[in-house]
């Protein structure tokens, strides 16, 4: 077992402030690293040293390997903290941190690789005795080969990105007329978004409720499932609101969701937090979509039904501590997150600039995670998420109703926000009856 004394956060905004405090309050010491984008961030602050790592675009600073493994090294970390997005899912840093005898706090990787590619994730789900979406053994080759598969799945059909993300190298084919340009065009777009052009596909399932399972794995072999979350209120495949737990599951359904996720986590040897992501169709039947192998934004209303900080148990993970026993979670109520992004709440257009006014909403079980504040200047270079707002209740039913109190004194000036938006959602009548899925927003009006 290694004591982990000193974190490097290799990340920005809330989720390096949150890992901050967790970092603190175990009694470690933490080191944050900014752009020149973020400097003066308030948050910074709070870290016992914080270092520039380079200039405001991500690629010449929080994707900037050299710099972020020199950061850690003058600073003396033992250990790195990557958070979501950034480099996070990147392999090559893993090895780099390894390489420099600095712990990352994550899994190994080797099984980053093997659940990045989403194909191949595939059929190591299918090997784990996994339900997958029925479509193609592996890429696609060629337009010959796509026709050739869709006629097996049967349409519509979904052409994915193997190395696919936030709905990038993706294209419904409703029938074989459309699929040639739908499979080049699909194409195109993944290798400009990720330099490989690697295509499969899938049986397109209509109108489907999107379901995940938090994970958390020690490296004695224990794992731990921390509930599941619904994130079917989506908006071109971007999450708006998640909540935990998925009420539209009966327990029987719930419970083999939760078997099929521990499973597969101990069939590829994970260590560390990860989320488990499937297509839950009408018939209430469950395929699996994809593996994050990492924390997810989504993570604390798991926490907040769980009453359990994951940060900390991937920290302790990290060290080699063994995770508790699976019978001393207790899984209780309903959290619901909004994320509050700086867009327009209408046509969800980015709105950066200076934040004039900051009021948050406070009483029981409302829990706000931001590093904005009045006077803070919203890049527009980053992703527009400003901060999350996360409430917890005894049922859904109260839940609803805090959060919608809590969004009422949610103030912000200076620049637009998504509240008025998700104001309307804690009031319409679909969300508050569960009536929705992946694609009801493509077609609310309100």
């Amino acid at each position: 077992m290694r004591e982990i004394k000193r974190i490097l956060v290799a990340n920005r905004g809330e989720i390096a402030l949150r890992a901050i405090r967790t970092i603190k309050e175990m009694g470690k010491e933490a080191v944050a690293v900014y752009s020149k984008a973020d400097k003066g961030s308030e948050y910074l602050k709070l870290a016992d040293a914080s270092i520039c790592i380079g200039d405001g675009p991500s690629n010449k600073s929080y994707l900037n390997i050299p710099a972020i493994i020199s950061a850690a090294e003058i600073s003396h970390c033992d250990a790195i903290f990557p958070g979501y997005g950034f480099l996070s899912e990147n392999q090559h840093f893993v090895e780099i941190c390894t390489h420099h005898n600095i712990k990352f706090i994550g899994p190994t990787p080797e099984v980053m690789v093997l659940m990045s590619d989403k194909s191949k994730a595939k059929d190591v789900m299918v090997a784990a005795g996994v339900p997958v979406v029925p479509g193609s053994d592996g890429a696609i080759s060629d337009i010959a080969d796509a026709k050739k598969r869709a006629a097996e799945v049967g349409y519509p059909v979904i052409l994915k990105a193997a190395q696919g993300g936030g709905g990038r190298g993706m294209r419904v084919v409703e029938e074989e007329s459309y699929l040639e340009n739908a499979f080049l065009a699909a194409e195109s777009e993944a290798i400009t978004a990720f330099g490989d052009g690697t295509i499969y596909m899938e049986k397109f399932i209509k109108n489907p409720r999107h379901i995940e399972v938090q994970v958390m794995a020690d490296a004695h072999g224990n794992v731990l499932h921390i509930g599941e979350r619904d994130c079917s209120m989506q908006r071109r495949h971007q999450k708006l609101i998640e909540e935990s737990p998925a009420v539209i599951l009966t327990q029987e359904v719930r419970e083999r969701l939760w078997d099929s996720a521990v499973r597969a986590t101990k069939f590829i040897k994970y260590e560390g937090a990860g989320t488990f992501e499937y297509l839950l169709d009408a018939n209430l039947d469950f395929y699996f979509m994809e593996m994050n192998t990492r924390l997810q934004v989504e993570h604390t209303v798991s926490e907040m039904v769980s009453d359990l900080d994951l940060i900390k148990m991937m920290i302790e993970v990290a060290e080699g501590k063994e995770l508790p026993a699976q019978d001393t979670i207790t899984l209780k109520g309903h959290s619901i997150e909004c994320r509050i992004t700086a867009e327009d709440p209408i046509k969800f257009l980015p709105c950066p600039g200076k934040i004039i006014s900051w009021i948050a909403p406070g009483g029981k079980d409302v829990r706000i995670d931001s590093h904005a504040h009045a006077g803070y200047v919203v890049p527009m270079i980053y992703d527009s998420m400003i901060g999350k707002l996360i409430v917890y209740g005894k049922t859904r039913e109260e839940a609803i109703a805090r959060m919608h109190r809590a969004l009422s004194e949610f103030t912000i000036t200076g620049i637009k926000t998504t509240i008025p938006f998700h104001l309307k959602m804690m009031e319409n009548e679909d969300f508050k009856s569960n009536n929705f899925n992946t694609k009801y927003l493509e077609k609310y009006n309100g």
